[in-house]
């Protein structure tokens, strides 16, 4: 009797299945940070990455020894060019597809060294007014700043 072969595509979708069906594979937890930069005139700032369709508040990973205040530092410089001047305000924390969990900041306290030029990540970055958001900001992104600045109920999932 001769063992079948099957494509290497095949073969890895087979075993995958197999894996997860075991439960021998698990994702683990994930951690992130994403804020609400609020300026003096109150307008929020957005930015439109490469690699997904939308407008997002800022934000990202919590990496391996990195605490939520360095990750949202981190984030805030690498994506908006924005260097926090003082401690950012723990709004929420939201739990977002599955395992993931997000803790949303608000920051009032920043300092801005120019505004942010597009690059292999960000395609798109600026301030808007609450009320004045561009086209495709996401439901998530609306859904904050409504619970900031509509007294909408924060809830639990982002």
């Amino acid at each position: 009797m001769t063992t079948p072969t099957y494509p290497s595509s095949l073969r890895t979708r087979l075993m995958e299945g197999v894996i997860k069906r075991l439960g021998l594979l698990r994702r683990a937890m994930t951690l992130g940070v994403r804020a609400a930069v609020i300026d003096a005139q109150g307008r929020v700032f957005l930015v439109r990455h490469t690699y997904v369709a939308g407008w997002y508040l800022p934000g990202g990973g919590v990496e391996r020894g990195e605490s939520f205040g360095d990750a949202l530092a981190r984030e805030l410089l690498e994506e908006g060019g924005i260097a926090l001047t003082g401690a950012p305000e723990l709004r929420s924390l939201h739990h977002n597809r599955g395992r993931d969990h997000v803790a949303f900041y608000v920051v009032r306290d920043f300092a801005e060294a120019e505004p942010k030029q597009p690059d292999w990540e960000i395609a798109e970055a600026g301030f808007f007014a609450p009320d004045a958001l561009p086209e495709g900001a996401t439901r998530a992104t609306r859904a904050r700043l409504a619970e900031i600045f509509g007294g909408a109920e924060v809830s639990a999932t982002w």
